[in-house]
């Protein structure tokens, strides 16, 4: 398996477009739409939160229904279509409609995805002359224009690709996403589509993308806030003829995907609002993921640990503290705490529940770098898990404090 700069359109029979239609007051672009050519077998991962938007509805609603024959995703930035009621949910299905009519396919073979402030109606208008427009314009081309055309508060386009060997040949995996405030596991205000021109059943998609999400996706967070419309995607084309149909292909595939997944959810946490750092956090020695899985989040979302990574202060006291109330039982007697450079080594800070020699210097030294490792170890059993987050700084308030207005 082998990741490269590609997009969504990497994978063989996929177009996409990217166009400006007024959704955004900054005039950028601002939609974005992804063909394939042939029928696509389709799987989805939503947010988990009680207030849905209305894609998710509809999009739940199509894949019940046509999860093996989605032919195009239309996409928008700008407006999150969340808390709309009944008129934001005719327009998503009109969004519907409208891609179908532009592409000469039918209604339920398109997904919709939106994004941005929550409250205001979709304007239906705009979105029908961005909708024709892009179909216009498909080409194999435009699948990094996509991602520019999903970012909301993002400052870089998040998108690649792998390429994986399967027991019959080669597949192409393509990705993009967006996300950088209200990101917390479960997901977040986060968008991504995944594309590739391998053969699965949608069964086996669906199957793949819930545990790929779920150790990827559902372990970063950016400020402890789940959104209305978290969404991914995957469209299955078939295009390379090469199947998905035994345990040695799914094991494979599943390891593309993940990969995939992986890679974009840490380029979100490292494209955080205001973040300056991206901080792997990982838990071990807990009596199984669950545990290391809720002591990483208090860890990633607590907001005294994320404002020292900010300042470069290596205030190890506050990691382990927030460890404690993760509701865990576990001895601080048995508990080991390490840091180090992403690029690997570590420097012991806790043993067995007590301060070592380490010196202030060393460990500031850590703590001032883009991306470190945090190391949490409990002595209790063969649990593991890691999460990302990022530093809490200034200007994620400054970010936030005028985001509506």
């Amino acid at each position: 398996m082998k990741l490269f700069d590609g997009s969504v359109t990497s994978p063989s029979g996929f177009k996409a477009a990217a166009v400006k239609c007024g959704l955004k007051r900054s005039g950028e672009l601002d939609l974005a739409l992804i063909y394939s050519e042939a029928d696509c077998s389709a799987a989805g991962v939503f947010t988990r939160n009680r207030v849905v938007a209305a894609p998710v509805i509809v999009d739940k609603d199509t894949l019940a229904d046509s999860s093996d024959r989605v032919r195009a995703i239309v996409a928008n930035a700008g407006n999150a279509n969340a808390c709309t009621g009944a008129r934001g949910l005719a327009a998503a299905r009109m969004s519907q409609t409208l891609a179908a009519k532009a592409l000469d396919c039918l209604s339920d073979q398109v997904l919709v995805l939106s994004t941005g402030v929550i409250g205001v109606p979709l304007d239906i208008e705009k979105m029908a002359v961005g909708i024709a427009q892009a179909a216009k314009e498909l080409s194999p081309e435009n699948g990094q224009a996509a991602a520019r055309a999903i970012m909301t508060t993002d400052t870089k386009p998040k998108h690649l690709a792998a390429l994986v060997e399967l027991p019959g040949g080669e597949v192409t995996l393509g990705g993009m996403a967006k996300g950088s405030g209200m990101i917390h596991p479960d997901m977040a205000t986060m968008l991504a589509v995944l594309t590739t021109d391998a053969a699965v059943s949608p069964e086996d998609l669906a199957s793949v993308l819930r545990g790929s999400v779920q150790r990827t996706f559902n372990r970063i967070s950016v400020d402890g806030d789940t959104s209305t419309n978290d969404t991914v995607l995957i469209l299955a084309n078939g295009a390379s003829g090469h199947q998905v149909i035994d345990t040695a292909a799914l094991e494979s595939f599943a390891e593309g995907v993940e990969a995939v997944c992986g890679e974009l959810a840490k380029r979100i946490v490292r494209d955080g609002e205001g973040a300056s750092k991206l901080i792997t956090i990982r838990v071990s020695g807990t009596r199984d993921e669950a545990e290391a899985v809720r002591i990483g989040r208090t860890i990633a979302t607590s907001a005294l640990v994320k404002t020292a990574f900010a300042g470069g202060d290596p205030n190890w006291g506050r990691i382990v503290a927030a460890a404690g109330r993760a509701g865990v039982e576990f001895d601080p007697a048995h508990m080991d705490l390490w840091v180090g450079p992403e690029s690997g080594g570590e420097v012991a800070v806790v043993e067995h529940g007590a301060p070592t020699e380490a010196t202030m210097a060393e460990l500031t030294d850590i703590f001032k770098l883009p991306s470190f490792r945090v190391h949490l170890d409990f002595g209790l059993g063969p649990g593991e898990a890691t999460v990302w987050t990022c530093d809490l700084t200034h200007e994620y308030v400054s970010i936030n404090s005028d985001y509506h207005t």
